[in-house]
């Protein structure tokens, strides 16, 4: 007969005991695709986080959240027998350091086929940080965009995501798109973005780890904004181009003419994308933004035209007069039809460019003329970052009354400045189209420089592309040189 023996409760409690220290000091699981926030005030003993087993490579991240004296030190290896890697251990192969440079951000991608393990070694300061592990690089961010602004307000853009595929129409069926663009459903769920504005002479700004958790702690200190999808500024998703869908974002309550600095951040990156700039105009610039027109969508600039009724304070295709949005659909289906009398698809006019390629440069040619841009002499100053003196914009000044470029827009009700289209914008609809169409730019050596932007982009050099005084219509640092469209 089998008898039950009952261990010494002092015996159970030492076993409990030594079951629970046992428990805790196994490494903490980074769980995949989860951002870990930690500090190195509370770190768990040992300080080692597990990673595990992957059949396809990991990036591992770490981010700093506060400026730091760069003693800390993270070790990684995917050598599973080093349960707490440190500097003995690296070899530069299967174990390194993660060093962390002035950015507050690096990540290292390997093979974890039997897991691996993350250490980090805490240094003079406290210091917080998050940690990821992803199978996706996640560093890239990508760059937003500046539209315009005005005194007091922005209209900015997410990076792009989601390319949308283009088909090229084929013979006998082939058909353009609609003067009025109608876009595909945009993607369910979209990758969300957030951007982080601040005035650039913010003292504590230029400090900071190039992280979204350190960007994200200065908000609302000194002007910090951050807006996000859930924004009342958000206008929602565009498809501004090929590159894809972009959040846009009309920003108020800016200071006139003062320099901001722009930081996108994506979730689940720990990393934020380089910074960008811009510059509100001087408090008299009177022209509205124009954005959200589906016929041209590219345009998200500051136009002389009377500002919308009502409390909106921005134009859209909502607002627009309706001779203004049908002259343009009128001019651009005229010329979808003109350009559809060729056997597109079938007569092939140029090896490089068919008949869609066509349109869209047409399109974007007529946005650009149509919808005159606002330019700012005194918004600004045109030197680089070692303070010498960079090209001026190709401004042009417009009397109160004057008739606009485009006659179906009114006369604007005061002094203004235009800034030109890029000639390069007509020299690639004349490039794309057949020559039936007897489309045609001026000659940079005679009178282009009347009515465009000549020698930024390209040099000017009848035939030659490139080699202009900016190469860009407009660059990161807030500069604009000529109207793209």
């Amino acid at each position: 007969m089998l008898r039950c023996m009952m261990l010494p409760i002092s015996l159970l409690a030492a076993l409990q005991g030594f079951l629970l220290l046992a428990e805790a000091q196994q490494p903490q699981q980074l769980a995949l695709e989860k951002v870990v926030d930690l500090s190195t005030s509370s770190l768990p003993n040992p300080p080692t986080f597990r990673i595990s087993p992957s059949a396809d490579p990991l990036f591992i991240s770490v981010a700093l959240c506060n400026t730091s004296d760069n003693s800390t030190r993270f070790f990684l290896t995917n050598d599973t027998t080093i349960s707490n890697p440190g500097p003995s251990n690296v070899d530069s192969v299967n174990t390194l350091e993660l060093v962390v440079p002035d950015t507050g951000f690096n990540e290292w991608s390997n093979w974890f086929m039997n897991g691996g393990i993350l250490s980090v070694l805490k240094g003079g300061s406290s210091v917080e940080f998050e940690l990821l592990v992803s199978a996706q690089n996640s560093s890239a961010v990508g760059s937003p965009f500046v539209g315009d602004t005005t005194a007091n307000q922005a209209l900015l853009f997410s990076p792009p995501f989601n390319p949308v595929p283009t088909e090229e129409p084929t013979f006998p069926n082939y058909t353009l798109p609609a003067a009025n663009l109608s876009f595909p459903p945009p993607p369910s769920p979209p990758t969300n973005f957030s951007l982080v504005i601040a005035p650039t002479s913010s003292s504590g700004l230029a400090s900071l780890p190039r992280t979204a958790c350190a960007l994200k702690s200065v908000v609302p200190k000194e002007g910090t904004i951050l807006v996000t999808p859930a924004s009342g500024s958000n206008q929602g998703l565009w498809l501004r181009d090929s590159d894809g869908w972009r959040w846009q974002w009309l920003v108020n309550g800016l200071n006139p003419r003062t320099n901001y600095t722009l930081f996108a951040l994506r979730d689940g990156v720990l990393a934020s994308s380089r910074p960008f700039y811009f510059i509100t105009k001087s408090a008299t610039f009177n022209c509205p933004l124009v954005h959200s027109l589906p016929f041209c969508p590219t345009v998200s600039y500051a136009v002389p035209i009377a500002p919308p009724r009502g409390i909106a304070t921005s134009h859209t295709a909502a607002t627009l007069p309706d001779d203004v949005t049908d002259t343009v659909l009128s001019v651009l289906t005229n010329f979808t039809t003109t350009l559809s009398t060729l056997a597109c698809g079938r007569d092939y006019y140029s090896p490089l460019v068919t008949c869609a390629d066509c349109q869209l440069a047409y399109r974007r040619w007529l946005c650009a003329v149509a919808f005159p841009r606002c330019g700012d002499a005194s918004a600004g100053s045109f030197v680089d970052a070692q303070g010498a003196q960079l090209p001026l914009p190709a401004l042009q000044p417009v009397p109160k009354g004057a008739p606009p470029r485009n006659p179906v827009l009114p006369p604007f009700a005061s002094d203004y400045q235009t800034l030109l289209p890029c000639l390069e914008t007509c020299n690639a609809a004349d490039r794309a189209c057949p020559n039936f169409l007897n489309f045609k730019c001026p000659l940079p050596r005679f009178t282009a420089a009347d009515s465009y932007a000549v020698g930024y982009i390209d040099s000017g050099e009848e035939g030659v592309l490139g080699g202009g005084s900016t190469g860009v219509a407009q660059d990161e640092f807030g500069h604009v040189w000529c109207n793209l469209g």
